[in-house]
């Protein structure tokens, strides 16, 4: 089963996307925050991280960079952020896919089946390596 983190500090947003991903039989993972997320990703092995920009603590764009020094683990950023520069550097920093606020819960969730189909299967989890540095 593919587990999807999900990263972000409205409750009720991450309550909407967990439920829709759990509706389609993906397990998931949840963070309100950076360090929590950063916490979880040091510990488990999701399949695709879905990460908010603006987060308390350690912000979306500096958690995807420390993402992508370790691996290549899929990230699609879901913001309010939706300016043409912001989403340029988003996708630079290496995010997969970009879905600004508001959206449809059944479009990210289909964004997640893509992106996930399209990830090659040794990818999908975080380098044994750089998890010990």
């Amino acid at each position: 089963m593919e587990t999807v983190l999900v990263v972000d500090d409205e409750p009720t947003i991450r309550d909407v996307v967990v439920q829709y991903l759990r509706r389609e039989g993906y397990a998931t993972l949840e963070a309100g925050d950076g360090e929590t997320a950063r916490e979880l990703l040091e510990r488990e092995w999701p399949s695709l991280v879905v990460l908010d920009l603006m987060l308390p603590g350690t912000d979306g764009l500096a958690l995807c960079r420390w993402i992508r020094d370790r691996s290549q683990l899929p990230v699609i950023m879901l913001t309010a952020r939706g300016e043409e520069a912001d989403r340029i550097v988003g996708l630079e920093l290496g995010a997969d896919d970009y879905v600004t606020k508001p959206f449809s819960p059944r479009e990210l969730v289909a964004r997640v089946r893509t992106v996930l189909r399209s990830t090659p299967r040794r990818m999908k989890f975080v380098n044994a390596e750089a998890r010990s540095s």
